[in-house]
């Protein structure tokens, strides 16, 4: 686990005994459905406030998932909320509350915390999303249709641009590997010229003949399946897996800021390494 210091520091003056003001929990979850227009998304779990704990937020731990070590860390530290993009609750899970289950809960009901957690939501944002933030990390360059990134696919979640300062799809996956911190996997002719470049961050693989589609020449996302290999040899688009965790680590980092931004707001992003 990698503990990164606060995302932004709160503006303004701060609360008694030097606490930053803060903001009331329901404050908070309305302003974030508004701004990443949950309403429009069909998703597979449910996006906003998912757990409900105490009515003010002055600290919040962000991360990528709302595992138990992310939610022991934010109760040991006394902070009033927690900020992920996978959060619980997903379609077609088992719903009974026990296990693994009971135990993330227990901890957090224990603890007064909020959770808040956004999926397709955070992917899909202009701004703090995942997709939008891997192009400013991995230096990609969206096309624009308007005042808008092109895009394509399930809920226009794939984005669609070019890679300057990249000839090829080999020297694109080397970048991947500098700025990611992580070797990705590679399917297809490291000597081909990237040419356009869509992405779609976290399991987003059976999007890629969408991608394909929209005329790509590579793709990136976070996970491979067994059919994708052979979908990138027959028909020639090279596939980039450039690791589930590993691409999604951005986009709760910029709403984190966001919200601190916006809010008297303490906001700290923890890492929990996840190989995936």
């Amino acid at each position: 686990m990698t503990l990164r210091r606060p995302l932004t520091q709160p503006a303004g003056a701060p609360g008694a005994a030097g606490q930053p003001a803060g903001v009331a929990a329901g404050e908070l979850a309305a302003w974030l459905a508004a701004e990443l227009q949950t309403d429009r998304f069909r998703d597979y779990c449910p996006n906003g406030l998912q757990v409900e704990g105490r009515s003010l937020v002055r600290h919040i731990i962000a991360g990528v998932t709302a595992s138990e070590a992310i939610i022991r860390h934010a109760a040991d530290c006394g902070a009033d909320a927690v900020l992920v993009h996978h959060g619980w609750f997903w379609k077609n899970e088992d719903p009974r509350v026990r296990g693994t289950r009971r135990t993330r809960l227990a901890l957090a009901l224990a603890a007064d915390l909020n959770l808040f957690a956004y999926h397709l939501p955070l992917d899909a944002h202009p701004q703090w999303g995942n997709n939008a933030q891997l192009a400013r990390v991995l230096g990609l360059a969206p096309d624009m249709a308007g005042e808008r990134p092109r895009r394509a696919g399930h809920d226009d979640l794939i984005w669609l641009g070019t890679a300057p300062g990249a000839a090829t799809v080999g020297e694109l996956a080397q970048r991947v590997e500098q700025r990611l911190a992580r070797p990705p996997l590679l399917i297809g002719d490291p000597a081909r010229p990237a040419g356009t470049v869509a992405w779609c961050t976290g399991a987003a693989q059976g999007m890629f003949q969408d991608a394909i589609d929209a005329g790509a020449d590579v793709y990136i996302t976070g996970e491979i399946s067994e059919p994708t290999v052979h979908l990138a040899r027959e028909s020639g688009a090279a596939f980039i897996a450039a690791g589930h965790h590993a691409t999604e680590r951005y986009g709760v980092q910029a709403l984190g800021e966001a919200i601190a931004r916006r809010f008297e707001v303490r906001v700290d992003f923890v890492d929990i390494d996840n190989p995936v």
